[in-house]
């Protein structure tokens, strides 16, 4: 992946120096709602649910940003990719005559206070709706490459481009629309549904992402699709749930299956084309 090209996005937070106890609105969270919190989390539920907290909240202690040091590598990679993002939709949005309000990125370790609650480094890579914030613990890149088999820089590229997705699902106010749909619902198992619809046309948007990044600044090299794809095959619901437990439950998807997300990533691919990205509409996914 070339990035020499590609600007440093200023909207990083470095929280990777910063305390790790996190007292939510004079409380601290016990750990039985924490792991609650975590399954939720991993499982597609907005973990504020669980945890009881608005998005209006205030947090008790606000955290210290830093900047970022200038040999630090990986978080410059992560402050190069969110850079092209914010290029890209930056583009989208002016064509359609509205402006980008790009997000922020937050890196941290361990634990981190957020309008969603305490952001875990279990969870994963998250987005937050509640402060327009993408939180990443970069030591998931090494479960990327060592656990998921999923190495490689567009592949690590192509994780927050996914989580800037759903900031343009909070954006159009898909997101929304959804959580009503889920509540909504007649089942459980058709609530999953929608959220795998949510994270389809996240995956969705994130190759709209490469193909106009690539299309301006050529930024991918031999090989890069594929580690993208080999990512997405990874963190399918039915991969990881044969990894886990040894057999897959379709109902209790939340993600969607590794060839679901592998083609729909390669729909915004392809195409380049947000329009393309409707896994609202279509009947079969």
């Amino acid at each position: 992946m070339r990035l020499d090209d590609e600007r440093e996005s200023s909207n990083v937070e470095d929280r990777r120096g910063s305390g790790g106890r996190v007292p939510i609105g004079g409380k601290s969270i016990g750990l039985g709602t924490i792991a609650i919190a975590l399954l939720a989390m991993y499982f597609g539920i907005d973990p504020s649910v669980v945890l009881n907290i608005g998005q209006g909240l205030q947090q008790e202690a606000p955290v210290e940003a830093q900047v970022i040091p200038a040999n630090d590598p990986m978080a410059k990679f992560v402050a190069k990719v969110l850079g092209s993002t914010e290029d890209t939709w930056g583009k989208v949005f002016e064509a359609s005559g509205q402006q980008y309000p790009a997000p922020k990125l937050v890196l941290f370790r361990g634990q981190t206070p957020t309008a969603c609650g305490s952001g875990r480094a279990a969870m994963g890579p998250f987005y937050c709706p509640g402060d327009q914030k993408v939180y990443i613990d970069l030591g998931f890149y090494h479960e990327m490459k060592t656990r998921f088999k999923a190495p490689g820089d567009f592949a690590q590229a192509y994780v927050i481009a996914h989580e800037v997705g759903h900031h343009i699902q909070n954006l159009m106010g898909t997101s929304d629309k959804v959580q009503q749909a889920r509540q909504n619902a007649r089942s459980e198992a058709q609530a999953n549904q929608y959220s795998v619809r949510l994270e389809l046309q996240a995956d969705c948007y994130a190759g709209v992402w490469a193909n106009h990044a690539d299309g301006t600044n050529r930024i991918l090299e031999a090989g890069d699709v594929e580690e993208a794809m080999t990512a997405a095959a990874a963190i399918g619901d039915d991969a990881l749930q044969k990894q886990a437990q040894g057999y897959v439950v379709p109902d209790s998807f939340t993600h969607g299956t590794s060839q679901q997300r592998m083609r729909w990533f390669n729909q915004g691919l392809s195409t380049g084309d947000i329009r393309k990205c409707d896994t609202f509409s279509v009947a079969s996914i």
